[in-house]
């Protein structure tokens, strides 16, 4: 445990360092580990193919070996991801507002580092990448505790960054990995309030409640994504099918993917048959309610757990509406407050939808597939966070700040 403590001091240590870096020297820091990462990119396929060789090993399934896979087209993409953060602009030191009071001094708020990040998340060794260079970027230090499923890929990515960081005015120490594979490193890490300052826990809706139940130090809650998609009764069935097939198949082990189909009634006859078509030839295991199983007749009778669950998996669960009320109040009532989609061509409906459900990201005929932080214009995000408060959405790099106030006098002093 001493060595935890030890770990966190030195990224507490780091983050005054960081403090003082301004916009370019933080830029140059993350486009040395972007050179050293693509220098590298065989030498970090061959450490996540004994991550893949080990997870198949023990039976994990396609859909999380697919999280843990990193090829070269997906490293690749994850060098382009550090040089579009490289190009946003530094929220740090940026004046939010500024005003003279009746006694002549200026209040303003100016917008600073959080300080230290813990992220814990689950068998996606590109969140590695992706969390440190935000963090970087937006002048904080990073802990970094992964799954023990993608431990060599982690290991390998995390040496490469502090290695690139080296000869740059970024500190080694800013960047943490936590390598103990024990549930116990975790519980411990997140009672230390006097070295971390917000952990953000990527995963299962289950290991994110867990993490939120333990933890002493602020959470920001990120999602699980129980999606749904509701086609209205007016919907385009070209655009329908196209969408729900991208949202659902493209990439089914991610949060933003779709786990349920929601069908108003009046077009369910016709276009069930039709989706579930399309759905099958993707071999998508389809359940249903009540009213689904009248129409698609060897579909799996659906479950009250299966309108909470996130399948993360070729599986959808599909039920029939009489109403977009009825669409808004079961979505409001199973969701994890992620992503949500409605199909339809009425400008009412869209807006109710867009106003009533409760989700971080809301669209009208797109696929829920967008919600991500390069395609948002982020460049990345450090995770997608399903509360309230302290953001909401995909979290870039403003949302790695916070504000404090600044003050400006000329010797005033309070009457």
């Amino acid at each position: 445990m001493e060595n935890l403590v030890e770990k966190l001091k030195k990224a507490k240590e780091s983050t005054y360092i960081l403090s003082l870096l301004n916009t370019n020297e933080k830029n140059e820091a993350l486009r040395a580990i972007a050179n050293n990462i693509e220098k590298n990119i065989d030498k970090i396929i061959k450490e996540n193919e004994k991550d893949i060789k080990r997870g198949e090993e023990k039976g994990l399934s396609k859909a999380i070996l697919d999280r843990i896979l990193l090829n070269e087209k997906r490293l690749k993409d994850i060098v382009k991801s550090i040089e579009d953060v490289i190009k946003l602009p530094d929220p740090v030191g940026e004046i939010v507002s500024m005003q003279k009071r009746p006694n002549g001094i200026l209040v303003g708020q100016m917008r600073v580092p959080i300080g230290v990040i813990a992220i814990i998340y689950e068998a996606r060794p590109n969140v590695t990448v992706d969390a440190t260079i935000l963090a970087l970027k937006s002048g904080n230090a990073i802990v970094l505790r992964g799954s023990s499923d993608a431990l060599n890929s982690n290991i390998i990515l995390t040496n490469i960054m502090k290695e690139a960081l080296s000869n740059t005015k970024i500190p080694q120490d800013a960047v943490q990995i936590i390598e103990s594979p024990e549930h116990s490193v975790v519980e411990e890490l997140l009672q230390m309030t006097d070295y971390i300052d917000v952990a953000i826990p990527r995963g299962s809706a289950k290991f994110i409640k867990h993490v939120m139940n333990i933890s002493k130090v602020p959470v920001i809650e990120t999602g699980a994504g129980n999606n749904h998609i509701y086609v209205e009764e007016d919907a385009d069935f070209e655009m329908a099918r196209k969408i729900i097939i991208n949202a659902k198949v493209q990439r089914p082990s991610v949060c933003n993917a779709i786990e349920k189909l929601l069908v108003h009634k009046n077009i369910a006859d016709e276009f069930l048959p039709v989706i579930v078509k399309d759905l099958r030839e993707y071999n998508v295991e389809i359940r249903g309610c009540e009213k689904t199983l009248k129409i698609v007749k060897d579909a799996i009778p659906a479950t009250e757990e299966d309108w909470y669950t996130e399948y993360l998996d070729y599986i959808i669960a599909i039920k029939v509406v009489d109403s977009i009320d009825e669409a808004i109040a079961h979505i409001n009532k199973y969701n994890t407050k992620h992503s949500e989609a409605i199909i339809t061509k009425d400008y009412h409906k869209a807006l109710k939808f867009l106003r009533m459900v409760d989700a971080a990201a809301v669209y009208v005929n797109a696929s829920t597939r967008f919600t991500d932080g390069g395609e948002f214009g982020l460049g990345a995000e450090i995770g997608i966070s399903t509360q309230k408060l302290h953001a909401r959405g995909p979290m870039g790099l403003k949302e790695l700040t916070t504000t404090k106030y600044v003050i400006f006098g000329e010797g005033q002093i309070r009457e």
